[in-house]
């Protein structure tokens, strides 16, 4: 799709290149509605929209919230699929799509567009496994400190909660500041597991 403000221009191609389809449609409640219309005669479809960051982006987030896939077309892209395609960079609606609908079956690679809540929903995430991180980073020091007060040497750098529990279960101090220190230890190590345990949903969840 080559999008404008109030129109689109659109080449239905298939994957050898063939062209089997195409119009030029208003972008308003009609004409949005005819295009979907038309577009359903290919019901395994990938809609391949030059500029989703900017003057795609209306076009875009209306297909997005239809349930269509839309990946989006670098402008960068279409423009040398033109002029390879031509011979020459002059533009026209027809010829833009064109090179946008090559674009979108040769290429590899291109960046799917989601919706703007699709997008807070990742940023949510991807910040609560961020500090998933840092707590375990911030953790496992202490742990190696601890550690290091207790057994002479201390732990090796890559230390997993399962081999810090296995370390802590040989040491028995009898006065009370390492009575101490094996306890916060032993804390730090339950809340290690429950970091891991959350950290694996987190992934799973992204």
């Amino acid at each position: 799709m080559d999008p404008h403000k109030r129109s689109a221009t659109i080449e239905v191609m298939a994957g050898d290149e063939t062209v089997v389809g195409g119009g030029r449609f208003d972008t308003d409640r009609d004409g949005y509605t005819a295009m979907r219309k038309y577009a359903g005669q290919w019901p395994h479809r990938v809609w391949a929209i030059e500029g989703c960051q900017g003057i795609g982006r209306h076009i875009a987030n209306r297909l997005l919230a239809d349930g269509e896939q839309v990946v989006d077309v670098p402008p960068k892209l279409s423009a040398r699929a033109r002029v390879f395609a031509t011979g020459q960079g002059r533009k026209t609606d027809a010829t833009d799509a064109h090179s946008i609908a090559l674009v979108g079956t040769r290429m590899t690679g291109l960046r799917p567009v989601v919706n703007d809540e699709q997008l807070a929903l990742l940023r949510i995430l991807v910040d609560r496994r961020r500090c998933l991180g840092v707590d375990h980073t911030r953790m496992v020091s202490q742990l190696h400190q601890l550690l290091l007060e207790l057994i002479p040497g201390g732990a090796k750098k890559s230390l997993s909660a399962a081999q810090a529990k296995t370390l802590l279960a040989t040491v028995r101090p009898r006065d009370a500041v390492g009575k101490a220190r094996r306890r916060v230890a032993a804390e730090l190590i339950a809340d290690l597991e429950r970091i891991y345990r959350r950290s694996k949903e987190a992934d799973k969840e992204l």
